[in-house]
């Protein structure tokens, strides 16, 4: 099990992370602010950070960002934040942030992104990608895209766009991510459109039509029968 520092200025965020990787066997120290995750830091040394983005002295970001220079930085970092957007989840992940959680977070998706992250701790910049969900699932277009998790993508050898060029209009950055975040998945299910859209959350016609607007080649994970 792991030492696992977590950083938020709420007290019911803490005890609520607190108690639910307790249970799940790690041992776990509290840090309302930056200050004290420093000291946590030194002290403890622990296997994964769970650091919140809005707080009152010194924002995760930015503590994200002085850990990287001073070469502190030898432990996986989730980020979390209620108020997440493509770009805090593209700077995160540029800083080093292996994961990024949108609050409230669902049992689910902390419980995945931990084990992920203690899997895979020498891993430090992600191929960002979004979590679509809400809008997309109700054939929305996407204006708003809603951010619910950014994590590291496993090993599956070459994958498309494993690099992104930010210095591009939004609507251009958040196609690419979406197209790599689409054939990640396709990749990984070897091509079944049904597994994908259960993966996606979103329904087969809306994932077709999503696919197609994209410009993702289709044929290329496709298996001999199909789906």
């Amino acid at each position: 099990m792991a030492i696992i520092l977590v950083v938020d200025d709420e007290l019911g965020i803490r005890g609520l992370l607190s108690e639910i990787l307790t249970d799940e066997g790690h041992t776990v120290e509290l840090a309302e602010n930056a200050a004290q995750a420093r000291a946590v830091r030194e002290r403890m040394r622990p296997d994964l950070v769970l650091l919140d983005i809005w707080m009152p002295d010194v924002d995760g970001i930015s503590l994200l960002k002085e850990w990287g220079t001073t070469s502190q930085l030898t432990m996986p970092v989730i980020m979390m934040s209620g108020h997440g957007t493509i770009d805090t989840a593209v700077e995160a992940t540029k800083h080093g942030a292996m994961a990024f959680l949108e609050k409230p977070i669902t049992l689910q998706k902390l419980l995945r992104a931990v084990e992920q992250a203690l899997a895979k701790p020498s891993q430090r910049i992600a191929a960002a990608v979004a979590g679509l969900r809400n809008d997309m699932a109700h054939g929305a277009d996407n204006g708003g895209l809603p951010i619910g998790l950014v994590e590291m993508q496993p090993d599956l050898g070459p994958q498309p766009e494993q690099s992104f060029n930010l210095d591009r209009p939004l609507r251009e950055a958040r196609d690419a991510f979406e197209k790599s975040y689409f054939e990640f998945h396709l990749a990984r299910e070897n091509g079944s459109m049904t597994r994908v859209a259960d993966k996606t959350g979103l329904e087969r016609t809306h994932l077709y039509r999503k696919l197609k607007q994209l410009g993702v080649d289709l044929t290329r994970n496709k298996r001999g029968g199909g789906q």
